[in-house]
C-alpha cells in the first residue's frame, strides 16, 4: 500500500459507495433497463465488513491533501487542456489501458463499463445527450494515466475553502488537512458568499471536475451537472452545503440523482459487444464533438 495507490484499483472507491448507500441509489421510478440486470441489486458492492483496508487509507490521504491551494493548482494546470489532443473514442481507448483488477462484479474493461452504463440509459429512452453522458462519465479517470495519484482522481468530492461538513465520509481525517488550522477557511461559508452557486465554489480535485473542463463547450447543461457533480455525495445525497447552492443548482441536481443509478447498477453479467456498438456511439459522439478535442 502506497501513498500514491492505497486502493487495489479505482473501483474500490465505488465499492465503498454501495456499502454506505445500499438502498439509497435506486433507479428512476417505473420500469428501467436496470431491472433487467441479472444479479440482484443487493449483491452489488455489498462488501460490509470485508471492505478493502485500502479504502480507509485512501480517504485519509484524500482528506489530508485536498487543500484549497492544491485544488487551485490542479485546476490551473489541467485547465490549460494541453496534455493530449484526441478524438473522444480514441480517449476511451486510452482510458482502456487503465487496468483495474479489483472489481468484484465483472471482469470487464473500462470501455465495457461505460457502454453498459450508456446502453442502460439508452434502453430507458433517455435523450441522446444523456446516453452520451453515460458513455463519457468516467473518462476523466485518464488523470491516472497522466500520473495523478488515486486520491486525486476519485473519491467523494466536497468544497474546499470553507468548513468541511461532518457529513463527508471519514470526516475525522480532515484533522490532518492544513486548511483545518486556518480559521478563515473553517466557517460555514469560508471564502464564499451565501447562495453564490456551485459554479463559484471550488470542489476537491478529481475526474469529475477535470472531465467537466474538457467537455463543457460541447454538452448541454444537465449533462455537465451530471459529470461535474456525480461524486458530490455530501451535496446530492446528504443535503450538505445548501447555503452555497442557489435554486438553479438544486433544480439541476435532479439530473445528477437520475444519472447515478445507471453508473452503479448497470454492471451486470451481460457484456456489451464493443465492436457491434462502436458505429452507433461514434455517430453519437460526432453529433456533439469535433474530430479531436483537447485533454
Amino acid at each position: 500500500m502506497s501513498e500514491t495507490h492505497p486502493l487495489r484499483g479505482l473501483d474500490d472507491w465505488e465499492q465503498s459507495l454501495l456499502d454506505r448507500y445500499p438502498a439509497g441509489l435506486t433507479p428512476p421510478s417505473g420500469q428501467s433497463a436496470l431491472d433487467q440486470v441479472e444479479k440482484p441489486r443487493d449483491s452489488f458492492r455489498n462488501l460490509g465488513d470485508s471492505s478493502p483496508p485500502g479504502v480507509r487509507e485512501f480517504y485519509r490521504l484524500n482528506h489530508r491533501y485536498q487543500t484549497l491551494e492544491y485544488v487551485r493548482g490542479k485546476r490551473a494546470d489541467y485547465g490549460r487542456l494541453n496534455r493530449r489532443q484526441m478524438g473522444v473514442w480514441e480517449a476511451l481507448e486510452f482510458l482502456n489501458t487503465l487496468v483495474d483488477d479489483s472489481d468484484p462484479d465483472a471482469d470487464f474493461s473500462q470501455i465495457e463499463h461505460l457502454l453498459q452504463t450508456a446502453e442502460a440509459i439508452r434502453a430507458d429512452g433517455h435523450p441522446d445527450w444523456f446516453i452520451l453522458t453515460g458513455l463519457l462519465h468516467d473518462l476523466g479517470k485518464i488523470l491516472c494515466l497522466f500520473g495523478e495519484p488515486q486520491w486525486g482522481v476519485v473519491g467523494d468530492t466536497f468544497p474546499v475553502g470553507c468548513r468541511f461538513d461532518n457529513r463527508i465520509v471519514f470526516h475525522e481525517f480532515f484533522a490532518d488537512n492544513p486548511d483545518s488550522a486556518n480559521p478563515a477557511l473553517q466557517t460555514e461559508l469560508g471564502i464564499y458568499e451565501e447562495g453564490c452557486g456551485l459554479d463559484r465554489v471550488l470542489l476537491s480535485w478529481g475526474h469529475d471536475e477535470y472531465l467537466y473542463q474538457v467537455v463543457r463547450p460541447y454538452l448541454p447543461e444537465p449533462a455537465l451537472y451530471m459529470i461535474r457533480y456525480h461524486s458530490f455525495y455530501p451535496g446530492h445525497r446528504e443535503g450538505a452545503y445548501q447555503r452555497l447552492m442557489n435554486d438553479h443548482d438544486r433544480e439541476m441536481f435532479a439530473w445528477v440523482r437520475a444519472f447515478n443509478p445507471y453508473d452503479i447498477y448497470s454492471k451486470g453479467a451481460t457484456r456489451p459487444n464493443v465492436t457491434a456498438l462502436r458505429p452507433y456511439y461514434e455517430e453519437l459522439i460526432a453529433r456533439y464533438f469535433p474530430p479531436q478535442i483537447n485533454f
